[in-house]
């Protein structure tokens, strides 16, 4: 078992293999002010490219539109991604980045897996509730802290 802490560890880690994972869940925290954001993080992303004029001629003749794009899976901007909050990214550039520590929660295989291990952690650490000290506003956009009666 992979023994990493913090996303740094990880990218600094020889034996971890990126196409062993989907990505992670991780916890980021700006040291300065003791705000938190969890979110989860793909290793990889799929974009669509347009094809150029030697692929487009090399396409079997069919029946039917011939496509212009295919679909290219190239590695996530993972080793340098803090959050998708605004207040993150503006901490990113306001601090430096010893200040802001990013915990490594999990490591998934799959991206259902992913996904339920982001929602678990943002439920079991309350990231709605007032004064949680967390940035994150909902999960799945489906459940808001604006709409938390307490």
């Amino acid at each position: 078992m992979l023994q990493v802490t913090t996303v740094d560890e990880l990218i600094n880690n020889e034996n971890f293999d990126i196409n062993e994972y989907e990505g992670y869940i991780y916890i980021t925290t700006i040291l300065d002010t003791d705000r938190k954001y969890i979110g989860k993080k793909n290793f990889f992303h799929n974009t669509n490219v347009k094809l150029g004029k030697k692929e487009l001629a090399n396409l079997p003749t069919a029946r039917g539109k011939k496509p212009s794009k295919k679909k290219v899976t190239k590695e996530s901007d993972w080793k340098t991604y803090y959050g998708s909050a605004q207040e993150i990214k503006d901490s990113v550039k306001q601090y430096p980045k010893e200040r802001i520590i990013r915990t490594l929660l999990r490591l998934c295989k799959t991206k259902k897996e992913l996904t339920y291990y982001e929602c678990k952690y943002l439920f079991d650490y309350n990231v709605l509730e007032p004064n949680s000290g967390f940035i994150n506003d909902n999960i799945l956009g489906k459940f808001y802290s604006k709409d938390l009666v307490v």
